[in-house]
């Protein structure tokens, strides 16, 4: 009996560090690439292949939080997990610039289903669902929304200011001009 019950206390033991050491690793059968292409900028290492998506229509998927942006408090644009969002100054009011290894780094934020996507509180600007590559990705005022794969905890905004091209997404972001045929200037 005495050896039995320290068998199982061991087995217990394994299974449970094994458990942990599972967890800690992610356990995630998404396969993810890497891309180093710094115009779109990319982190290496900093993998995300899994859009942001909102589980049903007229849920929120959009919250606003105030954090210490370039060293003064800022309310920003959040996804419903609390994770950053931004924008990409490339982008049209229609149209994703960022696809294929830019999107693994860069996630759109999506939505599912019918409707328009709500926000957790009043904000002076407009959310929309622009249908693009990524399937109906999340526009604030024109401007396609995405999370950062270098974020890895709600609050943090590591990639303002990313290839100069990438910003932090705020309740006061202008309305993104349509492009004028012959013309290539956005207002950003």
């Amino acid at each position: 009996m005495q050896r039995f019950s320290s068998t199982l206390l061991k087995l217990f033991w394994l299974v449970f560090a094994a458990s942990i050491g599972l967890a800690s690793c992610g356990g995630s059968s998404t396969s993810s690439s890497t891309t180093s292409n710094s115009a779109m900028g990319s982190t290496p290492g900093a993998t995300n292949t899994t859009p942001t998506t909102a589980a049903m229509p007229g849920t929120v998927v959009v919250k606003v939080a105030t954090v210490s942006l370039n060293g003064q408090s800022t309310a920003i644009l959040t996804d419903a997990q609390g994770k950053t969002l931004y924008y990409f100054t490339s982008d049209t009011p229609t149209q994703s610039a960022c696809t294929g290894g830019c999107a693994s780094t860069w996630p759109p934020l999506l939505f599912q289903g019918d409707g328009t996507p709500q926000s957790a509180s009043p904000l002076p600007g407009k959310l929309s669902v622009v249908k693009d590559a990524h399937g109906q990705q999340v526009a604030y005022n024109g401007h396609l929304l995405y999370t950062y794969a270098g974020d890895t905890a709600p609050g943090q905004t590591h990639g303002n200011g990313v290839g100069g091209r990438w910003f932090v997404a705020t309740p006061s972001l202008s309305v993104l001009a349509t492009p004028t045929p012959g013309g290539g200037q956005y207002k950003y």
